[in-house]
């Protein structure tokens, strides 16, 4: 073990202290195997996040400085992206560490609702992808007992997600509803949905699922999987649902009573 190798275990079959003793080393060592094993993947899936920006802005940068590309607003906007990219990759990872460290407390408070899902389709529609986004807010004045930062976060990842996998000229939907239970929210897009084999791989760290393209312009893999944590901490629950056509997720707060 002293060396990296966690896979050591040894007998432990007696029921007196050393046996006792050998089943505790045991789970130690399972721990740190399973430990060890998430970090490498970590930095094996961080390396992969980060080439493919960097490799595309380094071509965009090289073909600008040789002359062989304009800096038009085309090649430029293609430098921003990649540096949205990685922007966004930091924020996310920033974030993980956050949710790993434990160091996210939740503040409740008393939120307008309907201003604050507006505040966030703001931002959303500076995508650069051509969709559109509806909202719906029953009641319109509703109001809601819930951490505004974590709110804001889990639905901007998921209109993030929506309009990425939204074809052009389609529709992202918001639905939200207050009642004595708590906050009921769905996120629906037009884009070709989710297998149910993978609705629940989806919230993994990491996990692009068999529709990502692979081209370097899906997301990170993480927004997911800090929604989920984010509601977590809410004591709700996220999950993707049944849909005639796209992808639905729902998603269930507590109220204060809750």
């Amino acid at each position: 073990m002293a060396r990296g190798d966690y896979s050591r275990r040894v007998p432990a079959t007696s029921r007196d202290e050393v046996g006792e003793l050998g089943r505790a080393f045991n789970r130690m060592a399972a721990d740190l195997e399973a430990t060890d094993l998430q970090r490498r993947e970590l930095i094996a899936n961080v390396s992969h996040e980060l080439r493919t920006p960097i490799s595309t802005l380094h071509a965009v940068l090289e073909n600008l400085v040789d002359g062989v590309a304009d800096p038009d607003s085309r090649t430029l906007t293609a430098a921003l992206e990649q540096t949205d990219r990685l922007g966004r990759l930091v924020r996310e990872l920033l974030d993980l560490s956050r949710v790993d460290a434990g160091t996210q407390p939740l503040r409740r408070e008393d939120v307008p609702l309907a201003p604050a899902l507006e505040a966030v389709l703001d931002e959303a529609r500076m995508t650069p992808r051509p969709v559109r986004f509806e909202v719906e807010v029953c009641p319109p004045d509703a109001l809601v007992w819930v951490d505004a930062g974590r709110l804001h976060q889990v639905m901007a990842n998921l209109l993030a997600n929506a309009a990425r996998h939204s074809p052009a000229g389609g529709t992202v939907r918001v639905r939200a509803s207050v009642t004595g239970t708590g906050l009921h929210l769905e996120v629906t897009d037009d884009g070709p949905g989710i297998p149910p084999a993978e609705r629940e791989r989806v919230f993994e760290r990491f996990h692009r699922g068999s529709l990502d393209s692979g081209d370097g312009t899906g997301g990170t893999g993480l927004g997911l999987a800090i929604a989920r944590w984010a509601v977590s901490l809410h004591g709700g629950r996220i999950a993707v649902a049944d849909s005639p056509s796209g992808c639905r997720f729902v998603i269930d707060l507590p109220g204060r009573s809750g």
